[in-house]
């Protein structure tokens, strides 16, 4: 797929005052500070479409941007965030459930895990979630550029035998990414355009 155009659209922080075009959506989700906003800037070929920064939590609404007109690539706020109050997780985690749990046009989650980590619980547990509302997802390994070929196998292993024992049959669909050399960026928007593909065919939304 190649991206034309990517434009920002709307923030909020309630499912009802998401655009209400009937496009397919896609949701990137995962810790803070996992490089979520570089892998969209990667992904998108836009420095700035997405905020980066180096303080967790710093994307705090649910951001929909409008991609070639045909679909809506979805920045969702990080999960396991080290500076906010308890009341304002409380309310994050409301509006990300929220969305999660009745967004009609979502069609697959992207969660983003930090390759170079052994297996974190809150990841685990959000996958865990994600699979009991039977929401479609992915798992985006991000900053690959950081370890060694054999490193990342080595964690990608620890992750499929962790969610193995958590009763998952198999490995979910997973792409390995680095946003500093494009790595993962043809495997990743390739799915996107064969879901839409799908979609489209089947009139799915």
């Amino acid at each position: 797929m190649k991206i034309n155009t990517a434009e920002f659209v709307i923030s909020n922080s309630e499912v009802s005052k998401c655009p209400k075009e009937p496009l397919p959506e896609y949701a990137f989700i995962g810790r803070s500070n996992v490089g979520k906003s570089s892998l969209i800037n990667m992904l998108t070929n836009h420095k700035n479409l997405a905020k980066t920064s180096g303080k967790p939590g710093k994307t705090q609404l649910i951001n929909h941007f409008k991609i070639n007109s045909n679909w809506f690539l979805v920045d969702l706020p990080g999960y396991g965030y080290a500076r906010v109050s308890k009341k304002t997780k409380e309310t994050f985690q409301k509006f990300i459930t929220d969305y999660f749990e009745q967004r009609e046009q979502l069609v697959c989650a992207f969660v983003l895990i930090d390759i170079r980590l052994e297996a974190q619980k809150i990841d685990l547990e959000f996958i865990n979630y994600l699979g009991e509302i039977e929401v479609p997802f992915c798992i985006i390994f991000t900053k690959s550029d950081k370890i060694s070929k054999g490193k990342i196998e080595q964690n990608i292993a620890a992750y499929r035998k962790q969610l193995l024992a958590n009763n998952w049959e198999e490995m979910p669909q997973h792409f390995v990414t680095s946003s500093l050399d494009a790595i993962g960026r043809d495997p990743l928007l390739d799915f996107i355009d064969n879901v839409n593909d799908d979609l489209f065919k089947n009139n799915s939304l």
